[in-house]
């Protein structure tokens, strides 16, 4: 795991997060999926910060922290697994999908749940769509 100092480069907040490598840092950036819960930019940089020194009393505060963090991570998993039990996978048609619901009338046996576009999200709740993004979690274990 490693924590990052970020910076918005729209509004100027700074916020850290953690990201299980440098290299998965890199990924989310590159494909555009970082942003600023402030202002919804995608300009996100890496801050300047100072080297974090390992010590005893460190080492406990890391542990907890690795702690939180994998909570965090079952609680989403149990999410999912909610969400692929009770939803329909509709994939890339996301919007698609919510838009023949919303406006034809469309009835389904089971709520939808798929990819989006940060766009296509903006243009659904313009529409009085209500959507809700969730974040998901890959599991590497399987």
């Amino acid at each position: 795991m490693i924590k990052y100092s970020l910076v918005c480069k729209d509004c100027e907040l700074i916020f850290e997060s953690w990201f299980s490598s440098s290299k998965e840092y890199e990924k989310l950036k590159k494909k555009n999926f970082l942003n600023c819960h402030s202002c919804n930019s995608l300009r996100i940089e890496k801050n300047l910060m100072a080297p974090s020194l390992v010590s005893k009393s460190s080492n406990s505060e890391i542990s907890k922290n690795i702690e939180k963090f994998n909570s965090i991570k079952k609680t989403i998993s149990e999410y999912q697994k909610f969400i692929k039990n009770n939803f329909e996978y509709v994939g890339k048609n996301f919007a698609y999908e919510a838009r023949s619901i919303h406006y034809g009338g469309k009835k389904k046996k089971k709520g939808i749940y798929g990819t989006a576009s940060k766009q296509d999200l903006k243009e659904l709740k313009e529409e009085g769509i209500n959507t809700q993004m969730i974040p998901w979690v890959e599991d590497k274990n399987n």
